[in-house]
Parts: C-alpha cells; structure tokens; sequence
C-alpha cells in the first residue's frame, strides 16, 4: 500500500467525521433523486447545495482538479455526440421545433440545446457529492460502517482495499509511464502522430496488469498468513458508534427521498422546458 493509503484527505470538518455508511447513503440518495428528475431548476438547487456541502469539507482544490476535468471532458464530448447524432432529439421531448444552427445534413434546435444544458448540469450535480464521499471516507472506517449495517465483514474489506489501492494503481501508472518516455516512447506532441502516441501509450497496459496481478498476490497471501476469514465475525480498529448528527443526517435523507418522489409524481412528471 502506499504511504497516502487512499484518496481520503485529513480534515476534522462535520463530513469527515460523518459515519462512513450515512455518507453512502447520502450518496445514493443524491443519486437517486438527480436521475430521477429532468429539470433545470432541481439542478440548480442541488448543485448550489452540492457546492456549499464540499466547500464546508474544506478539500483542496488540487486533490479534486483531475476528476472535475475529467467529467467536464466526458460531458464536453457526451453533449457534442447528442448534437451531431440527435440534433433535434429536444422535438421530442418537448413537442415543438425551433431551428437554430444548420450543420448541414439537418438542423440543431433550441430544444436540444436546452436539453444538453440540462442533462450537463445534470452530472454536474452528482460531481459535489461523489467528490466528498471519496476525499473525507477514510477506507478503514468506511469498511467498519458497512459491517456494521450488515454487509459481510469479507465484503467490506474488499471495499477498503478498492479504496486504498486506486493510489497505487495510480502511482504505478506513473512510474511505468516515466521508464517507457525514458527508452524513447514519447506520448507529447512531438513525439509523432497522434496514431503513434495512443499506440506508444498502450505499451503501458500489459506492464501495469502485470504490476497490478503481483500486488493482488502479495495482499491475497499476507491475508492468508493472518487467517483472514477463518472466523465469521471480526472486530475493527477504527470502527466507531453512530453519533447523533450521524442518524439525524441519515434521517434527513431519507426525508429527502420522500419529498422527491412525492414532488416526481404528483408535480414534475417530464422534462422541463420554459419557451
């Protein structure tokens, strides 16, 4: 395992603290209530609410760059292949068509435009949430919690140690990266096409399977020498009661899914568009 253990960042704000399975189900009740909805205005809300939750935790901005740029790219890319293959996807949606931008083979509507605003916002809402379950769960306390509410003591640690080692899957990515740029496989710009730096990068695939096989080796086998599921139950160093505001936040949730479903069926039943 390396040093940094997993993704979790020290911090003593109210989220971190939180019991690791009432972050999980705050989680999936955010998830939950965002797909439930197409709305824009929902959104809105819940991101505002998303943001001011992670602000609270006080995560470092450099810690969460690499997951926001990579869902801002795979929304960039989502919205333009909706545009190109759908231009008029939002016609059927909303019923009505008003033409905006001629591509040529056919024409992009408001309609869709507004769609792709409203689907983007949509995985934006998630990104607050899922950014703070990741960098205030520390994996040990998490793999307690889950326990805790029923789920298998071999399950949970199997999650722990999912945790703990992206870090490392990660830092190996590097390292072998670094060896084949020194042998002369580059993957900038000047190193060729960009045909030719993809096929340089796919080098690194069967080196860190190979790396990643030898880890999961190491840790089956120092698991099997401490007698890892020779008993039923098991106790946990970091395990922790449920506090007061643990249960109130989970209380709250559950609330929350209730008054989404409510609002889901007897208000906004569709896609919400204001022209």
């Amino acid at each position: 395992m390396s040093k940094a253990g997993s993704l979790f960042v020290e911090g003593d704000s109210f989220f971190h603290r939180m019991d690791g399975a009432v972050k999980l189900i705050m989680l999936l009740t955010w998830t939950v209530v965002t797909f439930l909805f197409l709305d824009l205005r929902i959104f809105v809300v819940m991101l505002a609410g998303g943001v001011t939750m992670l602000l609270l935790s006080r995560i470092p901005v450099k810690r969460m760059a690499l997951l926001f740029w990579v869902l801002a790219i795979f929304t960039i890319i989502n919205s333009v292949f909706i545009l190109l293959i759908t231009p008029r996807f939002g016609s059927t949606l909303t019923g009505s068509n008003t033409p905006l931008i001629p591509i040529g083979y056919d024409t992009i509507n408001t309609e869709t435009l507004f769609y792709i605003l409203t689907l983007s916002l949509k995985y934006l809402t998630l990104l607050p949430i899922t950014l703070l379950f990741i960098f205030t769960t520390h994996p040990s306390r998490f793999a307690a919690s889950l326990n805790k509410l029923g789920a298998p003591y071999k399950l949970a640690y199997s999650v722990s140690i999912a945790f703990r080692y992206i870090p490392d899957l990660t830092q190996e990515f590097k390292n072998i990266l670094n060896a084949m740029q020194m042998r002369g496989l580059g993957i900038s710009r000047s190193d060729g096409s960009l045909l030719r730096r993809m096929r340089n990068l796919s080098l690194v695939v069967v080196p860190l399977l190979q790396s990643s096989l030898q880890h999961i080796e190491s840790v089956s086998d120092a698991m099997d020498l401490r007698g890892f599921g020779a008993r039923p139950k098991r106790t946990w160093y970091m395990g922790t009661p449920m506090s007061r505001s643990d249960k109130t936040a989970a209380l709250l949730c559950g609330l929350l899914l209730i008054l989404a479903i409510t609002v889901k069926v007897s208000f906004i039943k569709g896609f919400w568009y204001p022209f």
